[in-house]
């Protein structure tokens, strides 16, 4: 590897590393303005997101960049394919948040509509998954990337659960039918988050292993795997 690649590989690291840190500061934000409807914190959330959709181009930009003028190979090649990739998926969390801010923001309008307690854990978990999605890339750790994998079920087993609570709910109380709406779509919206940090994470696997595991049953992902990149192994 050219001493110019590495440090390209590097610069690029730290800018896929600042967009995490920005991403999920957003969305911790835009679930806190849910959790306790706060109208300024949400609009603040959606205000943010321009800087996040400038951030993916550069990366996208630079990534570009560095297949024409290296034509990088095998672990390199995987990791700048799996940047790529890694930095859609942020950008599209980040739209999510924005839309989970301006949930809040409706529910701002209806203070006697509580957020469900299911509702809540559902979001520590997504911010979990996300978390632990980025660190696994930070620190190639398939063990952890494919954790990340096996939790996603327990997210939709929650998604759909508040989706019935809220269609009751509706049904009982026509008068809350609007705000009940607006918590039934950002229970979504968390689903799909859950669903981008598992993207991350199967993305970290193809970085280590090379291996594509988009599409597969999650029984299949065994946890004891010895990943081999640039011929150490890392557990």
């Amino acid at each position: 590897m050219s001493i110019h690649l590495i440090r390209d590989l590097d610069h690029l690291h730290k800018s896929v590393m600042t967009m995490c840190a920005r991403v999920e500061d957003m969305i911790h934000a835009a679930v806190e303005a849910l959790h306790k409807p706060d109208y300024e914190r949400a609009r603040e959330v959606i205000r943010r997101d321009d800087e996040i959709d400038r951030m993916d181009v550069e990366i996208e930009e630079e990534c570009l960049k560095l297949l024409a003028l290296h034509q990088p190979v095998a672990i390199d090649l995987r990791r700048i394919t799996s940047v790529l990739k890694i930095g859609g998926e942020l950008e599209r969390v980040a739209d999510l948040g924005c839309s989970i801010a301006e949930r809040a923001c409706g529910i701002v309008k209806c203070p006697e509509i509580a957020v469900p307690d299911n509702l809540k854990d559902m979001s520590r978990q997504a911010l979990d998954m996300l978390h632990r999605s980025i660190d696994a890339y930070v620190h190639l750790d398939v063990r952890m990337a494919r954790e990340v994998c096996l939790q996603d079920d327990a997210i939709d087993k929650l998604n759909r659960e508040i989706i019935d609570e809220l269609t009751g709910l509706m049904q009982r109380r026509s008068d809350l039918i609007e705000p009940a709406i607006h918590m039934f779509s950002a229970s979504r919206q968390i689903e799909r988050i859950a669903d981008h940090a598992t993207n991350i994470a199967e993305d970290v696997i193809y970085l280590v292993q090379g291996e594509i595991v988009r599409h597969r049953n999650r029984g299949d992902f065994p946890l004891e795997s010895h990943a081999v990149l640039d011929g150490v192994a890392t557990h």
